[in-house]
């Protein structure tokens, strides 16, 4: 027997805010008939691609500044991983950390946060990876 992932949970403190922030960034949209409206508490989103829902969870305590446990670790689709770190910087993350480089040239990540401080790893794209192996 085994078990599988439903959806992946945000704690927020503001479940509409972030759901909202983070729908274009990640291509997601609402749920159908279940849209998500100012004052909700519970917030799905999905893509509409693989099925994959976040459900953001209004809860009442903000972010503890210890590591985070859980983060996203996102590939961008279209673009490079530099200019996704552009994108989202101009779209109101804030840059935690810089790895670019860190395994030799062209290697890394970077680490950004979202409007509540929730953490996620920009990587190099499908496209920059394959450059490089060839």
């Amino acid at each position: 027997m085994t078990s599988y992932i439903s959806h992946t949970t945000v704690d927020s403190l503001n479940a509409y805010e972030l759901s909202e922030w983070w729908k274009p960034v990640l291509g997601y949209v609402d749920v159908d008939g279940d849209p998500n409206l100012p004052g909700h508490v519970e917030c799905m989103i999905l893509d509409p691609v693989t099925g994959h829902q976040i459900l953001f969870l209004q809860v009442p305590d903000a972010k503890t500044p210890l590591k985070n446990r859980v983060h996203f670790d996102l590939r961008p689709r279209e673009v490079n991983r530099d200019e996704e770190v552009a994108r989202l910087l101009e779209y109101g993350a804030t840059q935690v950390a810089d790895h670019r480089g860190i395994h030799g040239p062209g290697s890394g990540w970077v680490i950004l946060a979202d409007p509540e401080g929730n953490e996620c790893c920009i990587l190099r794209s499908d496209a920059e990876l394959t450059a490089q192996e060839q």
